[in-house]
């Protein structure tokens, strides 16, 4: 029983520390940027990404839900044909947006 308790809590300790999120082909091309970076940009519309927060009763990274957030939206505004992603909030309860943009 402890053997399996023990396991079980080591699993969720590295999955609360891990990334299942990719970057893909498309969000390899989006740059993350500021809003004073855009101003000879398009926009092209907006991107939303949320991410687990916890899982179970331990806390994820605020570090390694802001990078999923950022890879999350970087494959979004890929797909929309965009290079550059702002965000325009803050992080919060694990969810993020952003403005996409077709900049030259």
């Amino acid at each position: 029983m402890f053997r399996v308790l023990s396991t079980s809590v080591s699993f969720l300790t590295f999955a609360a520390c891990s990334s299942w999120v990719q970057l893909t082909a498309a969000g390899q091309q989006v740059e993350i940027r500021s809003i004073s970076q855009v101003s000879n940009c398009e926009a092209i519309g907006r991107a939303s990404s949320s991410t687990m927060d916890q899982l179970l009763l331990i806390e994820r990274s605020s570090e390694r839900q802001q990078n999923e957030l950022f890879t999350l939206a970087r494959n979004e505004a890929g797909d929309m044909g965009g290079n550059v992603i702002v965000a325009t909030n803050e992080v919060t309860d694990g969810q993020q947006r952003f403005d996409v943009y077709q900049c030259p």
